[in-house]
């Protein structure tokens, strides 16, 4: 058995700066809010941030968060804040417009809102607050660590990336900014971009946690952002697996298949991780939530409470009870959501292979910039499968080529210049990567298609977006696609589209997968289906860690039986991870 030494916060470098990600799922929150409260506990005065649109400190801490710094009682000199993007967003919104108001005409004023209305304000807004933390004097000298609990690592990535392309964007930008526009103000945020960039670059200021599970797919997107992260200056990185079972029940059949899994995708781990400092967090009994079980997740030699009682036999419906709905309700396009981990691409590319294996023409795409369909599909899928997947590099060129395609059927050299200028934004990315959102959908008129999403927080604001993008579109095409037409009204039609919360039978996931379906459903998006997945209460084991997590997963599954009104399945725990077509129909067949 590999040998991984425990961690604890003397192993991070210290920096001023402490960024935690990973896939999502891995424990970036549980990790990061326990070397918080543990630093503070050390006498430091210490600001925990979280960047995820779906954060979820606020059940960590037992405590609704917002913008606002705000002390946690219970752990003196700890302050938490939520970057919360529509909130940024609507800030940035008034500091544009409030200068405008009584000065100008309503009608341009209105003008300017407008503009200011899609979702590259929100990427820019919550850039602002992001770049504020690194480098307004006054905040960084109030506090001897800020640490970041970050999105899922496309996200992440997305969002450390974006100092350098907006610098560059400002370096090249001959024309300015657009006064009173979307990007009003920017060319004055020139400096602030400069020293977000020298702040993140700094070893001596920053260091990047990178936590993982032991699983292959999250070994793998911790390289993917090592690397990445590593092009654009940030080396200072160290590696956490956490949830690592050290020393599983000898002769119990689970938890020595729990532990398997576990060192051989350690075993495999990717070379570029191999190179970095390696510590592990023992996997818990116990949910992570409350400040004193958040401090317990640290404590080496944690007590293994007793487990309190049997796990009765019961049956759950399966995942073929999903596919019959599907199937009766002549669905086109399933989504699988929920939060990150849960394993919402395993989850769709098993309704890909039953719905093929059902005879029907499938579609197989994801919408997250860090998934892994590929991975988890296999090569010989592609003869019954098509697959696909947003690439937001590939989206951009092809978005931009057709915008000044069309600039230069109507405008002069000067004109298809600045347009050219404008399309060269980071914003660019979002538009172009929303527009292929829409182009996959309306494939549905030829084949059922099954859509991976982003977690939660990415999904929302990709689907907030449908409707703000329809004048955003139209402001910089001059007209709105077809398929982005029909994009809200095939997502909220029951008869079209079938949405299925993925989750495991978690507080967080749980939680998560509850504020997910009441945000749906302001946006007139029903889900009718919740997928309990890698069920442990279903799996027989005796090993006093995995037996308490199966007991503690009993009332979860009954709070969603209850909020499903009985449309839910359950998939249990598997010893190996599902990959490739035939694992992927014994579990759509539920067979061994």
């Amino acid at each position: 058995m590999l040998n991984i030494p425990l961690f604890d916060v003397n192993h991070i470098p210290e920096t001023q700066f402490l960024f935690f990600t990973g896939k999502g799922g891995v424990g970036k929150t549980s990790t990061a809010c326990a070397a918080a409260i543990t630093l503070a506990d050390l006498g430091n005065k210490v600001l925990l941030v979280s960047t995820d649109p779906a954060s979820n400190l606020q059940d960590v801490f037992q405590t609704e968060l917002d913008m606002n710094v705000k002390p946690i009682p219970e752990v003196p000199r700890l302050f938490v804040t939520n970057l919360d993007p529509e909130e940024a967003a609507a800030r940035y919104r008034e500091d544009v417009v409030g200068p405008y108001r009584g000065k100008l005409p309503n009608v341009v004023v209105n003008q300017i809102e407008e503009q200011l209305s899609g979702s590259c304000t929100i990427e820019i807004a919550s850039f602002n607050a992001f770049s504020r933390l690194l480098t307004d004097k006054e905040l960084i000298r109030s506090f001897d660590h800020i640490v970041f609990d970050t999105a899922p690592t496309g996200h992440t990535l997305r969002l450390l990336q974006l100092p350098n392309a907006w610098n560059e964007f400002l370096h090249n930008s001959k024309e300015g900014t657009t006064s009173g526009g979307l990007l009003a103000g920017l060319d004055q945020r020139k400096e602030i971009y400069k020293q977000t960039v020298e702040v993140l670059g700094d070893p001596a200021s920053t260091s990047l946690v990178l936590v993982t599970r032991p699983d292959e797919a999250p070994l793998k997107e911790a390289a993917r952002a090592s690397q990445e992260l590593a092009e654009i200056g940030i080396q200072n990185q160290m590696l956490i697996v956490n949830g690592y079972l050290h020393n599983p029940l000898s002769g119990d059949t689970t938890a020595q298949a729990f532990a398997k899994r576990q060192q051989a995708a350690l075993a495999k781990k990717p070379t570029v991780l191999q190179e970095l400092p390696t510590f592990a967090v023992e996997l818990a009994a116990f949910n992570v939530t409350g400040v004193e079980n958040v401090r317990r997740l640290l404590v080496r030699d944690k007590a293994v409470p007793q487990a309190a009682g049997e796990i009765a036999s019961k049956s759950h419906p399966q995942i073929g009870t999903l596919l019959d709905d599907i199937e009766r309700n002549g669905q086109r396009v399933i989504f699988t959501m929920g939060k990150g981990g849960v394993g919402k691409t395993t989850v769709a590319s098993a309704i890909a292979v039953g719905l093929a294996e059902r005879g029907h023409k499938v579609h197989l795409t994801t919408t997250d910039p860090a998934a892994h369909v590929d991975h988890v599909m296999g090569e010989s899928i592609r003869t019954l499968i098509s697959m696909s997947k947003i690439d937001p590099k590939a989206e951009v060129i092809k978005y931009r080529e057709e915008m000044l395609t069309k600039a230069r059927e109507t405008m002069d050299e000067q004109d298809v210049a600045y347009a050219e200028e404008e399309l060269n934004s980071p914003c660019t990315e979002e538009i172009a990567v929303f527009r292929a959102f829409a182009d996959l959908v309306e494939r549905a008129n030829e084949e059922i298609v099954v859509i991976d999403t982003a977690p939660s927080g990415h999904t929302l604001l990709l689907l907030d977006a449908t409707e703000a993008y329809h004048k955003e579109i139209a402001h910089s095409s001059g007209e709105v696609p077809l398929s982005v037409k029909n994009l809200l009204p095939r997502l909220r039609n029951p008869a079209e589209t079938a949405i299925i919360i993925v989750t495991l039978a978690e507080t967080t996931p749980v939680y998560e997968a509850e504020r997910l379906v009441h945000d749906l459903q302001r946006a007139g998006i029903t889900p009718k289906w919740w997928l309990i997945n890698q069920s442990m209460a279903m799996a027989a084991t005796k090993d006093p860690i995995l037996h308490v997590r199966a007991l503690g997963e009993l009332p979860w599954i009954e709070r969603v039986r209850e909020i499903s009104g009985d449309r839910y399945v359950v998939i249990p725990w598997h010893a190996n991870e599902i990959t490739g077509y035939a694992q992927l129909k014994r579990l759509v067949w539920n067979t061994k």
